[in-house]
């Protein structure tokens, strides 16, 4: 199992000890994803021709994926989300995080007993895909011509720039790029320098937003 801890908002993370770095900030789980990939993303979107679709790297403890699932019931708005995760998390981890308990929610062992590799009907509005691969072989795969669905957003949830920083490149965002509608959006919690000349290099205008308590900055990206 991974380790668990919680946050300055009460909600749970998981340290991973394979990347030694927790999967949400430390001054608030909930607060972050809220934040950076609800506000800053799908609610930028949201307002566009239905179903949004998401892509999301970093599937980790489902947080983000249930926060808009539930967001997706609320405004009753369809939503296509994918999520490439390489390292899944097990289901005794799922077991003892609090997500659920907090939000008032019985759907985070749903994301995570999902199969793999197929679309997932989880509600008239949520519609999920898991892919066990790594950024870089999905990358690759749209550049050896494999039949490429644009996205509206991506929730760019990857382990830190010092941690995972061949993820963090104007290859790899160029390569994003190419999945994402004109108009469509990326977001992350990392405002780097190093990040946001990646992205410019990738052809993205790039946005410095407030971010959660903990940390002065975020980024939106727009693919113009």
């Amino acid at each position: 199992m991974e380790r668990l801890l919680t946050t300055t908002d009460g909600s749970h993370t998981l340290f991973s000890e394979r990347f030694g770095q927790a999967y949400h900030s430390a001054h608030g789980a909930l607060t972050e994803s809220r934040r950076v990939y609800l506000e800053l993303g799908f609610e930028y979107v949201a307002g566009q021709n239905p179903p949004v679709r998401v892509l999301e790297m970093g599937f980790g403890t489902g947080l983000n994926a249930l926060l808009t699932w539930m967001e997706a019931e609320k405004r009753g708005l369809p939503v296509q989300y994918t999520a490439l995760e390489a390292y899944p998390i097990g289901l005794e981890d799922v077991a003892v995080l609090n997500y659920d308990q907090v939000l008032k929610s019985n759907r985070l062992r749903a994301l995570h007993e999902a199969a793999w590799g197929e679309d997932v009907s989880l509600s008239e509005w949520f519609t999920l895909r898991k892919m066990a691969t790594t950024l870089e072989e999905f990358c690759a795969d749209g550049e050896r011509g494999s039949p490429v669905e644009e996205v509206d957003v991506i929730y760019f949830d990857a382990f830190g720039p010092r941690t995972q920083p061949e993820l963090w490149t104007a290859e790899i965002f160029t390569a994003l790029a190419k999945r994402l509608r004109s108009g469509g959006v990326l977001t992350t919690y990392s405002s780097k320098g190093s990040v946001r000349r990646a992205l410019k290099q990738a052809g993205f205008t790039v946005e410095k937003h407030r971010g959660p308590p903990g940390k002065l900055e975020v980024v939106r990206a727009i693919k113009r």
